[in-house]
């Protein structure tokens, strides 16, 4: 091990500070951009992983994080808690450009990125990791640097006090969770009246469910996933079926309705007659295009989401339960394509269709999670050319931010 002094330049993707010690690059958590910082690295050529040893001049951008967990047992579900919010919408502005122009070979400008209104108790969906030693259950989160590591959690400051008090709910009714010892669970808000939804995951026999259902009872709808088996709703109060899949809208409500607002608005912009909208989910955007009278195509391979839409789309529109790369080449042309993919982003037959199809559409809007494989995909498709690209800070406190890109092809005036 070596201890050099670096100066913290930047936020990389993930949240990580950026410095440089004689040409080599040093990645050191819980920095700040403007940080001067005595860190252990282990040296390799190009790269380091640095810790720190000592902050010998702290940033401007440097605050007090607000969660004990951050602080002591080094939390890893937030990364940025140590920054002022200023700073963490200027980080991920860089994060964005810098993978965009890196990866996706597209220099562009400092994108603007939409600011949350709340940087605290927004979260209103919570998965936790369980697991079980000596008879023991410990119930809470990793450690950054740790995916096998569980602490217990206590609170989680920026998830809305609602769903805090279901978990705490669950945590209680240990006893009753299914016999094994790993699983995984969820609680996440239905409305604004605070009823939520548990999704227990793991296990492959449960008997105890109902009992554990009756000792939660700010749960109206208990879903289970058991090991390599589809997920179930076992158990529910009030009649009403809820739905088990959860959107943007549900994890932060202002910032999901104002990214679905912009991606509505780039879309209609283009005055489609013809959207195909991918990775749809339950319709949340083809529904309201289709209500404009435009004609809209849903994709979308979850068939209880593919319901939910189709049941709410007029005479005209359509959905389909298939994989975006399986029927998008025979869909084309469409006078503009939505793409909302998982992390992961698309898969390359879908962006090799819409590079080749003869009618290119007048705008692809892609959403994404992850600036790096939105670059990705962009390097897929050099036919078409950005034509804005906004982020959306859905994820105070942590080093995730959303991004809107919309694409038009390369030809066609500014």
């Amino acid at each position: 091990m070596t201890l050099v002094d670096v100066t913290i330049d930047a936020i990389a993707a993930g949240g990580d500070g950026i410095g440089r010690d004689n040409g080599v690059v040093i990645f050191v958590p819980r920095t700040a951009p403007g940080d001067v910082v005595r860190v252990q690295i282990d040296s390799r050529k190009r790269f380091a992983r640095g810790a720190i040893e000592e902050i010998l001049t702290p940033s401007p951008k440097r605050i007090d994080a607000v969660c004990y967990h951050y602080r002591v047992d080094r939390c890893g579900a937030c990364q940025l808690q140590h920054v002022t919010y200023d700073g963490q919408l200027e980080a991920k502005r860089g994060i964005i450009r810098d993978a965009v122009a890196r990866i996706g070979k597209r220099p562009i400008d400092l994108p603007d990125v939409e600011a949350s209104d709340k940087q605290w108790g927004y979260r209103r969906k919570l998965t936790l990791a369980m697991r079980r030693s000596k008879g023991e259950w410990r119930i809470g989160l990793h450690p950054y640097g740790d995916p096998v590591g569980v602490f217990q959690l206590s609170d989680c400051p920026i998830t809305d006090e609602r769903v805090m008090k279901v978990w705490r709910q669950v945590m209680e009714a240990r006893q009753h969770f299914p016999p094994a010892d790993e699983l995984r669970a969820s609680v996440r808000l239905l409305d604004d009246s605070g009823d939520a939804s548990v999704v227990m995951e793991g296990g492959h026999e449960w008997p105890n469910r109902l009992a554990f259902f009756e000792a939660v009872p700010g749960a109206v709808a208990l879903w289970w996933r058991p090991v390599h088996r589809a997920r179930t709703l076992v158990a529910e109060r009030g009649g009403q079926r809820p739905p088990a899949s959860a959107s943007f809208e549900q994890i932060n409500s202002a910032v999901g309705r104002a990214l679905h607002s912009y991606v509505l608005d780039r879309t209609r912009a283009h005055r489609p007659a013809f959207v195909i909208d991918a990775y749809a989910g339950a319709g949340a955007t083809a529904v309201p295009l289709a209500k404009d009278g435009v004609r809209v195509l849903a994709i979308e391979s979850d068939r209880e989401a593919v319901a939910q839409c189709a049941a709410q789309l007029p005479v005209g529109s359509s959905a389909v339960v298939a994989l975006v790369e399986d029927v998008i080449a025979d869909e084309l042309p469409a006078d503009v394509v939505l793409i909302n993919p998982p992390r992961t982003g698309i898969h390359e037959r879908v962006a090799a269709a819409l590079d080749a199809v003869v009618r290119a559409p007048r705008a692809v809007i892609y959403v994404s999670c992850d600036p790096a494989t939105l670059a990705r995909d962009l390097a897929r498709m050099p036919r078409y050319r950005i034509a804005s690209i906004r982020g959306f800070d859905m994820f105070p406190q942590t080093a995730h931010v959303e991004t809107v890109c919309e694409l038009v092809p390369a030809g066609e005036a500014a």
